[in-house]
């Protein structure tokens, strides 16, 4: 039997992963021809039937499936060193791109940043400022070396640590509504009134949209900022960072609407990166430190509305 080659196993698994050979030669940017002679010769260097290719779809045989199921490992371990290789050939980055997601606390996640960069005098920090799907689809698309947000933990492209979590509230102006603020309240009686809301500042990914109440007259906004001085001055109720509008409720400025039927929610912030991309010596200290202190950042937010924490027992 003679020796196969890295290629064709990597032929070999597109062919099977896309269902086709003009498929797998899109995958791999390479000829149909070719991939179709490669995966021929693999065969016949193994004197084995690895695609059935008498249906629509080419499909592989018994024997390729077990082979696939091995030839994964090598794969991915092969891709892994060409990463690591990538990375190891990197010099000290000229600049970095890290976007920070609407509801991150910014006082705090620029102090860091701000730390860090300050030992990197030859790293120029562009930073962004995204909400909703904007981060990940800058992450998703290349644009962005590592992005402070939200993410789906689920998703194998995407490597990520926790940052901090932070709790969500309704609120309103007093006064906004004209019944008693109280935890009963149900979203169908806010359908006459203005409803502020963040603008998602995604491209092309679809657009997404969190505690909508269908119906109700909207006021879109850019950032939290501008979201929290809106309803402050009783032009519409909304969603907000409890860390933004702490003192605000305490003094009685802004009341929390939350309840049985608005409950508001704690959602996890996270550092998070391109699992599949090398990353160069500054990136992957700036992952590091960001690692380090994120246990105070967590601690800094472990509270959070009484409320709230009464809701989710």
């Amino acid at each position: 039997m003679s020796t196969f080659t890295l290629h064709d196993l990597q032929c070999f698994d597109a062919v099977v992963r896309g269902g086709s050979f003009q498929a797998a030669a899109a995958l791999l940017h390479r000829s149909h021809p070719s991939v179709f002679a490669a995966v021929a010769k693999l065969e016949k260097q193994l004197d084995l039937p690895l695609l059935d290719r008498s249906g629509y779809r080419v499909a592989p045989t018994l024997a390729g499936k077990s082979l696939h199921r091995r030839a994964q490992t090598l794969l991915r371990e092969m891709e892994s060193l060409r990463t690591h290789a990538a990375q190891l050939a990197m010099g000290e980055e000229s600049e970095l791109r890290v976007v920070i997601g609407g509801l991150c606390p910014l006082k705090q996640t620029l102090g860091l940043l701000s730390r860090f960069f300050a030992t990197c005098p030859t790293t120029r920090l562009h930073l962004y400022f995204e909400a909703l799907s904007g981060p990940r689809e800058r992450l998703l698309d290349g644009d962005a070396d590592l992005i402070l947000h939200h993410v789906d933990k689920n998703d194998p492209r995407v490597e990520w640590f926790d940052l901090c979590r932070l709790a969500i509230v309704p609120v309103a102006a007093p006064g906004f509504l004209p019944f008693a603020a109280s935890r009963a309240i149900r979203p169908e009686q806010l359908r006459d009134f203005t409803q502020c809301v963040i603008r998602d500042t995604a491209r092309h990914s679809a657009a997404l949209n969190y505690f909508i109440v269908e119906g109700a007259p909207q006021c879109t906004v850019t950032d939290q900022s501008m979201k929290k001085e809106m309803i402050l001055q009783g032009m519409g109720w909304g969603h907000l960072p409890y860390h933004l509008i702490e003192r605000e409720l305490r003094s009685g400025r802004l009341q929390s609407i939350a309840g049985r039927h608005l409950p508001g929610k704690t959602e996890e912030i996270v550092v998070a990166r391109r699992r599949d991309r090398p990353h160069g010596p500054v990136a992957n200290r700036l992952w590091d430190y960001l690692q380090e202190q994120a246990p105070k950042l967590r601690k800094a937010f472990a509270g959070g509305p009484p409320k709230s924490r009464k809701q989710s027992g």
